[in-house]
């Protein structure tokens, strides 16, 4: 059963400090019966797609970065003077330079834009939402303010949810939050002005399942929901790279020397009772002459090979500017797992503790996650027990356990700081 009297979305932030009924009872939707198509159809009309956003390769964008050097402008202001003062082949070599030099970023740029365009063409994601009372799988982009999904082992969260039905849902929100171990989740509401990260009580958009399942009512899609914010951010106009402004700032030096250089010259000839015509002529060819007509052609060229030399290591430069940033970068400081690492936790080594070596930590640490972790799946499990199985270094302590078997186990506690677990050995003895 739905409402057909207009709703509005609450926000995950607000949602999060509601009770589950009353947040259901705001969008109009049943828990059980979820949305029919013809409200979902109506929503959607209203709250648009729920898609972050769509990458469309432009070429007049393209063009236009193209053109915006203040450098470019310098020299067609110097082919325009040489055209002028009668010397019309050079009007046309600074012509074909600059001509060369906007077409040659302009197809590098544009045919990176072509293959970003062809990369989001190939991202399809769908999810399960309930529809006229029935479970439907529709595209997550079909998702509106009041459908009711559901979230299973592995799925990536579609959109800002309220959970109103949770079974051991652990989430990784390491894309938000940075935090590389699972998040918690409940049906809970939280009290006013609760950071993003604790709360519990909803799935955000991006976020990965690690453990268990839950129901939950969609609150914010799109550019709404705590992801889109932030991907609107970033989708922002760009600043401008050091390259671009120590070369705008080379650009107006010339602009500036030129400038009074002609005004100089003119001004003396003028002086010395030089003809006018002549003196104007004069100073319009010494602008010309210290202008370096062929930088914008050697700055492009070099930054396309550069381009083609990332392309072969299959990395996409849709900027040429960035390259020379990318470069000249010494120091590299990054923040915590899941952004340009691959979001997360790898086993090198254990520390011995006490009289025992590195060997008997590890042991122990095998037998103590054996149950949730023994298939080496990358979903499923505490990171840090996935990281003990997944690594190659643990190899031969797993071989030596092959006999060895978990009986009962006690979860990680904060208090004790350990977890503890009833093993029975390859003699079927049992040990803790």
């Amino acid at each position: 059963m739905t409402s057909h009297v207009p709703v509005e979305a609450p926000g995950v932030v607000r949602a999060a400090t509601l009770p589950c009924e009353e947040v259901l009872r705001g969008l109009g939707v049943s828990a059980a019966a979820g949305l029919s198509e013809e409200e979902a159809v109506q929503r959607r009309a209203r709250f648009g797609l729920n898609a972050v956003s769509s990458h469309r390769a432009r070429f007049f964008p393209v063009l236009w970065h193209q053109l915006r050097s203040p450098l470019l402008g310098l020299l067609l202001a110097a082919a325009i003077a040489s055209f002028l003062v009668g010397q019309r082949s050079d009007a046309v070599i600074i012509g074909v330079i600059v001509g060369a030099s906007v077409g040659l970023g302009l197809v590098n740029e544009y045919r990176a834009e072509k293959a970003a365009e062809a990369l989001h063409s190939q991202i399809q994601h769908r999810t399960v939402a309930i529809r006229d009372g029935r479970p439907a799988s529709v595209d997550v982009t079909a998702l509106v303010p009041g459908d009711v999904a559901e979230l299973h082992l592995g799925d990536v969260v579609p959109a800002d949810l309220r959970l109103f039905e949770v079974t051991g849902l652990e989430c990784d929100e390491s894309v938000l939050t940075g935090e590389s171990l699972p998040a918690e989740k409940n049906t809970a509401p939280v009290s006013a002005g609760t950071a993003l990260a604790e709360l519990s009580g909803c799935a955000l958009m991006g976020t990965v399942v690690r453990n268990g399942g839950a129901r939950g009512v969609v609150v914010s899609t799109g550019a709404s929901t705590e992801f889109g914010k932030i991907a609107a951010g970033l989708g922002t106009h760009q600043l401008d790279t050091e390259f671009q402004v120590g070369l705008r700032r080379f650009s107006l030096l010339l602009v500036y020397v030129a400038g009074a250089l002609t005004s100089a010259i003119f001004v003396i000839n003028v002086v010395l009772h030089k003809p006018i015509i002549d003196a104007l002529l004069f100073s319009l060819a010494i602008a010309v002459g210290i202008t370096p007509q062929l930088l914008p052609a050697v700055v492009s060229t070099s930054l396309a090979a550069g381009s083609r030399r990332m392309s072969r290591r299959k990395v996409l430069v849709k900027r040429l500017v960035c390259i020379e940033d990318l470069g000249d970068i010494d120091v590299l400081f990054t923040d915590k797992t899941g952004t340009l690492t691959l979001g997360r936790i790898d086993y090198m080594r254990a520390v011995p503790v006490g009289p025992g070596g590195p060997e008997a930590v590890l042991r122990w640490g095998l037998l103590c996650t054996e149950n949730a972790t023994r298939d080496e799946s990358d979903v499923g499990g505490n990171p840090l027990d996935q990281a003990l199985w997944r690594s190659p270094a643990t190899a031969e302590q797993r071989a030596l356990l092959s006999g060895y078997g978990q009986l009962a186990s006690l979860p990680f506690d904060h208090e004790r700081r350990m977890t503890s677990a009833l093993i029975r050995d390859a003699d079927g003895h049992r040990t803790g």
